[in-house]
């Protein structure tokens, strides 16, 4: 079986994790700090936060963006479920826009539309690693007054060209920007998250939150001669990163350029072998934007129904995935408010129509090859047919 992901671990991240658990010490801690200043070092961010996954950073985040009870956030539904769970975890209510076809990102001429006199930010996603327009994007939030948050779950290691160079995504482009650790990102500590900003007040607020608000952080009560009584000034959360996944991150990240590159390679190779299959669309990067190619994400033709051919292919030895979800479809989004100012016809059109291809780092030439003959095969066969037991 090809499996739709493989993360790129080896003896390297074992033996961080091994030292970190000898130690004696293994939550947050010196590693952690260690973790996000090279973070901060490698998308050129002045602030980054450590914290347990990218729904807490993305939750911290809004809430730092002063996203209260009643407030409307302007985003996409086409997300993982966890970008509109965030806004309601502050009370806040998602106003979802559509979503560029081509790209799966947010559509930036649909957002002012979105904003109404309770909108209290934008928060944008950079989908399967593929930059959102924030060229676009950034003045929408300034005219109006809003900040913008970067859902860059799956980008660590994307690029925009911005002023004239190309800048990682997470320097951050708008106010902050929100990483996953999963195992199905580039950098993977099992699960994880980092929050990079601008603002320094930002950062300190974080830091505070992640740990129940703590007054005084337990590594300095320990490396104290005197004896320290902690207080907890407002209401805080356990969103706190281990320094065991902090010293797998750090090997993760001298990776992180290889990786890539690699993938870079696999996408560019994945669009010429699928160049000449009939109706399918290869995913489409703009001349501002470098991928990481999180995921390689297709469109199948009209004549191919969706899960059909994921069963196909899933029986000829290929793992495939659904393309992006829409949570407004979702059973948990009935009894979650929300609203949309328009049809989310694009979104649904992509859910319904686009399928992931394995891609990862130690992809060999013939199995990629193999998958896209057999892909090649289904589309030419057509489909809805009858699906092998």
């Amino acid at each position: 079986m090809i499996p739709i992901i493989k993360p790129s671990l080896d003896q390297r991240e074992a033996e961080a994790a091994s030292r970190v658990i000898l130690s004696g010490w293994i939550t947050q801690g010196a590693e952690v700090a260690s973790f996000e200043r090279e973070f901060a070092e490698t998308v050129a961010a002045p602030h980054a936060c450590a914290v347990s996954n990218c729904t807490t950073a993305l939750h911290l985040t809004l809430l730092a963006a002063g996203v209260r009870a009643g407030d409307e956030v302007v985003t996409v539904s086409h997300s993982y479920i966890a970008t509109a769970n965030s806004i309601r975890y502050c009370g806040g209510v998602p106003v979802f826009v559509d979503i560029d076809p081509t790209t799966f990102n947010m559509d930036p001429n649909l957002v002012e539309a979105a904003i109404t006199g309770r909108t209290r930010a934008i928060l944008c996603v950079h989908q399967v690693g593929m930059p959102c327009d924030m060229a676009e994007l950034k003045p929408i939030a300034q005219r109006h007054g809003l900040p913008l948050i970067e859902d860059a779950a799956c980008a660590a290691g994307s690029e925009i060209f911005w002023n004239g160079r190309w800048e990682r995504i997470g320097k951050p482009h708008g106010d902050a920007a929100c990483f996953s650790f999963h195992p199905r990102k580039l950098v993977s500590t099992g699960d994880g998250g980092m929050i990079t900003t601008r603002h320094k007040d930002w950062d300190k607020q974080f830091r505070l939150w992640r740990q129940h608000s703590m007054s005084v952080p337990d590594t300095v009560r320990h490396a104290s001669n005197q004896v320290i009584f902690e207080t907890y000034p407002e209401l805080g959360f356990n969103y706190r990163m281990t320094d065991i996944q902090a010293a797998v991150g750090r090997e993760q990240l001298k990776k992180l350029p290889g990786i890539i590159a690699r993938r870079r390679e696999l996408a560019s190779r994945y669009s010429s072998l699928l160049t000449d299959v009939p109706g399918l669309i290869t995913p489409v990067e703009p001349q501002w934007a470098r991928s990481n190619w999180q995921s390689y994400c297709i469109r199948l033709p009209e004549s191919c129904d969706q899960k059909q051919t994921m069963q196909i292919l899933l029986d000829r030895g290929i793992s495939t995935r659904r393309g992006i979800m829409c949570a407004h479809r979702e059973a948990a989004y009935r009894q979650q408010p929300w609203r949309s100012p328009s049809k989310l016809e694009a979104s649904e059109r992509a859910q319904e129509t686009a399928i992931i291809l394995p891609l990862y780092h130690d992809l060999s030439m013939a199995d990629q090859e193999y998958i896209a003959e057999q892909l090649r095969a289904v589309v030419l066969e057509g489909t809805p047919c009858e699906v092998s037991s």
